[in-house]
Parts: C-alpha cells; structure tokens; sequence
C-alpha cells in the first residue's frame, strides 16, 4: 500500500489539494500499477513564518509570488 507524505510551505486551497491527490494518485497506478484504493496521500501545510530557505523566512520574501512558495526565486 504505497503512503505519500507531502509538505507545503504556506497553503493551498481545498480545490488545489484535492487535484494533487488526484494526480498523484493517477501517477502511482500508471506508473507502478498499484490499485487507486490502496494509496494513501497525507498534505501538511506548514506556516511560511515557520519555513526558511536560502537563509530567510519564507514569509519575509518581497516576492508576492514567493510568500508561499519554498521553491520561489526571492526578486533581486
């Protein structure tokens, strides 16, 4: 029974969890054949004032599009 833990710095909708399940539910019987019913997916949000990359807050970003996103590039 495959189990998938997945973080986020910030948050997500209701609406944008639900399709990440789906694709990666969709994912893991394409490309390893496990039967959908068995897959299990658990998302954790965590705070941005409680996540740090490249030496900041995730929260202290200037990027509008960075406030929420780990991953971003901070603008220079």
């Amino acid at each position: 029974m495959p189990f998938v833990s997945i973080r986020l710095a910030g948050a997500a909708t209701r609406e944008q969890k639900a399709g990440v399940v789906a694709d990666v539910t969709a994912s893991l019987v394409a490309r390893l054949g496990k039967n959908p019913a068995a897959v299990q997916i658990v998302i954790e949000e965590v705070p941005a004032e409680n996540y740090g990359a490249g030496g900041q807050l995730i929260a202290d970003r200037d990027a509008p599009a960075a406030k929420g996103d780990a991953h971003a590039e901070p603008r220079p």
